[in-house]
């Protein structure tokens, strides 16, 4: 039955192996050059010769070693964990909606995890984990009301999943705007520049923890990629191959809940990425999920060190946030979506 789905044009697509290398070979480049550049140039080659930032004779000096290991690759680490998280959630949103202008950010995914961290950082949630734990429940919770309040006849309408998108997104803004008020000058701050999307703060106590979660969120999705390309045959049909239509939506609407927050509370919202870089793999790859996931996986992790690289670089000592950036792309991209989708009729499927 899979075959039926993915067959037609799918000989003519081109090899998901040698592309993915492709992208890999692109992300180490990207992350090469990301560690090099800066207000501290380091030479690639030392960089090379001293990957984790090691001071010594003939290497790297100790200011070199500093910036290196406590800057610039904490961020580095964050970028890649971020963008693979962002775009592989991307991905199985827009499979899981069948609709390929599902996106976190959009649709008020990122705008409810948004809501719950700024709200931890005012009510002084302590420990690794809080912050991430708070906007997956956020991210989570945003995600069941698109799914309930825009499904109708069995599917999610693209206007019901933008106006529901739009409600979340006002209400999110003004519970931060509240939150804003309420805290503390140094939280208020915080929330500022977090709210726009920055990898700015990046360190490895944040990191870590964030990564994990990310991790673990991501490896879900990428597990059920298969099981993705059932699904979008519609539930009755899905059902009768051997799949769980409600386990499997509340499974992965879960999952990129985890993987989005855990992205939303490390670096703040990260807009149009997981709209822009499953488009742009499945415009080469086709629509397997499989395929799709894994190469979006390489491309949102390559886009987003090269976006903050950009961001920081730009105007330095100016430092644009990565959030800004994107969303100044994405958002001719989207318009462009949309009037692409209104074309064909899509617009109400």
């Amino acid at each position: 039955m899979s075959g039926a789905v993915t067959a037609p044009g799918l000989a003519r697509r081109p090899r998901l192996a040698p592309l993915a290398i492709g992208a890999g070979a692109a992300l180490a480049a990207l992350c090469l050059w990301a560690a090099a550049s800066g207000g501290v140039g380091i030479p690639v080659a030392r960089i090379l010769a001293h990957p984790f930032g090691e001071a010594g004779a003939g290497g790297l000096s100790p200011r070199e070693a500093a910036v290196l290991a406590q800057i610039r690759l904490p961020r580095i680490v964050l970028a890649v964990f971020v963008g693979a998280a962002v775009s592989t959630a991307g991905a199985a949103l827009q499979g899981l909606f069948r609709n390929p202008l599902a996106d976190p950010g959009l649709i008020g995914v990122s705008g409810g995890a948004a809501f719950a961290a700024a709200a931890a950082i005012v009510l002084g949630a302590t420990g690794a984990f809080a912050l991430p734990l708070a906007a997956f429940a956020g991210g989570a919770g945003a995600t069941a009301l698109i799914f309930v309040l825009a499904r109708a006849n069995g599917a999610v309408s693209v206007s019901g999943m933008l106006l529901v998108g739009i409600a979340i997104n006002a209400l999110s803004g003004a519970g931060i705007g509240l939150f804003s008020y309420l805290g503390t000058d140094i939280q208020l701050r915080q929330i500022s520049l977090w709210t726009l999307g920055s990898l700015a703060g990046a360190g490895w106590d944040t990191v870590l923890p964030a990564a994990a979660l990310m991790s673990l969120g991501t490896a879900g999705l990428l597990a059920r990629a298969r099981a993705m390309d059932v699904f979008v045959l519609g539930e009755r049909e899905a059902f009768a191959l051997g799949l769980a239509p409600v386990r499997f939506t509340v499974e992965v609407v879960l999952l990129a809940a985890l993987a989005v927050g855990a992205s939303v509370a490390a670096a703040g919202p990260i807009g149009f990425l997981g709209l822009v870089v499953p488009h742009m793999a499945r415009m080469v790859l086709g629509p397997s999920h499989p395929r799709l996931m894994a190469a979006g996986l390489l491309l949102g992790a390559a886009g987003l060190v090269a976006a903050d690289t950009l961001a920081r670089t730009l105007a330095m000592p100016a430092e644009f946030p990565v959030g800004l950036l994107l969303s100044l792309g994405g958002a001719p991209f989207f318009l462009w979506l949309l009037r692409r989708a209104t074309r064909s009729g899509g617009a109400d499927a």
